[in-house]
């Protein structure tokens, strides 16, 4: 419930705090005292539009802050889960609107979008009059009070679940089917393109090894005649060894005649045959090395360049060429054993269809028989609402053709005022004040069925009196045993059945200006504000009399 208001500089309020308590609390003043100044800003703090005018004269900006205590299952603890609002008792929620028409939403100190704040608005507080846009008039709304005053709602989410489990069911058979028309399309390519990929077998990195052979081989090709050549220069006939080894031979003989001048020859000349026959080794390594088959040079090549037409043709790189097999022999398996798999899928969407159809079909039963028992609860609450000759009907249009989350019905509330009258939507035949009444009606059946823990109800009495005013005060008492409600009236029966009385009054600020006020009244200046509603200007002491009488309950 609302615990309090705090609302500074909006309009002709500078500086404002009520407390509220559970019950029954209406505010009363006389017209253009700020009744409406008061609703717009509490409208504001639950994500109500926001307008620059609202902010107080000559100031830069004005703010309202509304603080709800509410049970730890209330639904409004799931929203702020769900956008990482911290959590930690009372629900606060503030807005700031600017001079230059912005504003800024903040709920527990958490800076959030407008949106999201009224999402939580919304679950807090339902205001009810005469206007469009404060009335619980939207027939998108009405499937879902049905659902509440049914007990419905676990049937309404399993038929969710359900819809969402067989829309799941049918994108996969959608996805499934489209693959398989695709691949069957180009089944000649894929069966072509498998066939030539498998016989080419293209490993990842065969290319850059191919390459770098046949480079090798071309650039032996090369130099393979100077190698010969050096070859022959050095171990050929041309050969300087067997030169070398005569002159040894020699010099051998005649090493003892003169060892000092020989010895030393004789080495540099074994060295130099040693030089000349490790160079011959190297020459003949390299020539070996250097040897090559041309037809294995040509099948290099034959590969290579079949590997990168095929990348060409696949407009690939050639390392992705066995990816590229693998995919079109999955296409190919797709198209082979699609119809297997087409069927599972079929079978698949007919199961999750036979659950949806099964969870929705409750929930209509539960919503059928609900819903003449609410035209009957609802229609025993308009005699005393002075709506004896009207009929409330819950219109529900059931077309199992017509599917989705929400299961098949289309739900509206309908009305008709007057005997021999067209029936109609509610929102489109009901005058202001019937349409008020009926949303009391509609509540006190409704209140301890999905309502918000706070309603409000702007002037639902104008242009009632007596027992009408009378049947609405109780009506709106009944609903308060049930969920906290705030009423302004003008109605001094209403007042007189509330637990808490606030007066709004304007009063001079300074000599320059005006500023609202919101009194707290009990006893004597309640039972004077009751007599001044119904006395008008000068209150007299019959007025008071009556007054005391309404409050005592014996009016």
């Amino acid at each position: 419930m609302l615990v309090q208001l705090s609302i500074r500089d909006i309009v002709l309020i500078d500086r404002l705090v009520l407390d509220f308590a559970p019950g029954l609390s209406v505010l009363t003043g006389e017209t253009g005292a700020g009744k409406s100044i008061l609703l717009d800003a509490f409208a504001l703090a639950l994500g109500g539009r926001g307008d620059g005018s609202l902010v107080r004269h000559g100031e830069s900006q004005g703010q309202v802050t509304a603080v709800f205590s509410v049970g730890p299952d209330h639904a409004v603890r799931a929203l702020l889960a769900a956008n990482d609002i911290p959590d930690e008792g009372d629900v606060i929620l503030r807005r700031i609107q600017f001079a230059d028409g912005r504003t800024r939403a903040l709920v527990n100190d958490q800076a959030v979008g407008v949106q999201i704040l009224r999402r939580i608005g919304e679950t807090l507080v339902e205001i009810h009059g005469q206007h469009d846009d404060r009335a619980m008039t939207d027939p998108a709304a009405h499937r879902a009070i049905l659902d509440a005053f049914a007990g419905a709602e676990p049937e309404a989410r399993e038929t969710a679940e359900r819809w969402a489990g067989l829309k799941a069911a049918r994108d996969g058979l959608a996805e499934h089917r489209a693959r398989i028309e695709k691949a069957a399309k180009e089944a000649d390519f894929l069966r072509h393109a498998v066939a030539e990929l498998e016989k080419l077998s293209v490993d990842v990195g065969e290319e850059e090894s191919l390459a770098t052979r046949r480079q090798a081989m071309m650039n032996a090709e090369k130099v393979v005649t100077e190698i010969n050549e050096a070859h022959e220069a050095v171990g050929g006939s041309a050969s300087p060894v067997p030169a070398f080894a005569a002159a040894m031979r020699r010099l051998e003989r005649r090493a003892q005649q003169a060892p000092d001048l020989i010895n030393p020859s004789l080495e540099a000349l074994e060295a130099a045959i040693d030089a000349i026959e490790t160079t011959r080794m190297v020459l003949e390594e390299a020539q070996r090395a250097a040897e090559f088959d041309p037809h294995e040079l040509e099948r290099i090549e034959e590969r290579l360049f079949a590997i990168r037409g095929a990348a060409r043709k696949y407009d690939v790189m050639a390392d992705d060429l066995p990816a590229v097999a693998a995919r079109f022999a999955d296409d190919l398996a797709a198209i082979d054993a699609g119809e297997a798999e087409l069927g599972r899928l079929e079978r698949a969407v007919a199961d999750q269809e036979a659950l949806y159809l099964s969870a929705a079909k409750a929930l209509s039963e539960k919503r059928r028989n609900a819903a003449a028992d609410l035209e009957e609860q609802v229609l025993t609450e308009l005699p005393p609402l002075k709506l004896e000759r009207a009929r409330f009907i819950l219109q529900v249009d059931t077309d199992e053709s017509v599917r989705g989350p929400d299961g098949f019905e289309r739900v509206e509330f309908w009305v008709q005022t007057n005997p021999g009258t067209r029936p109609g939507p509610l929102m489109k035949v009901a005058s202001g004040g019937e349409l008020s009444r009926f949303m009391l009606a509609l509540k006190v059946r409704l209140a301890d069925r999905g309502s918000a823990p706070t309603l409000v109800f702007d002037e639902i009495d104008t242009g009632v009196g007596g027992a009408v005013a009378d049947a609405i005060g109780a009506r709106l008492a009944r609903l308060a045993d049930r969920v906290q409600v705030l009423s302004v009236t003008h109605a001094p029966q209403v007042a007189a059945k509330a637990s808490r009385h606030y007066l709004i009054a304007k009063e001079a600020a300074d000599p320059e200006r005006v500023a609202t006020r919101v009194t707290a009244l009990e006893d004597e200046r309640r039972r004077e504000e009751i007599a001044r509603m119904l006395a008008g200007a000068t209150v007299t002491d019959e007025a008071r009399a009556a007054a005391g009488r309404l409050l005592a309950g014996t009016a």
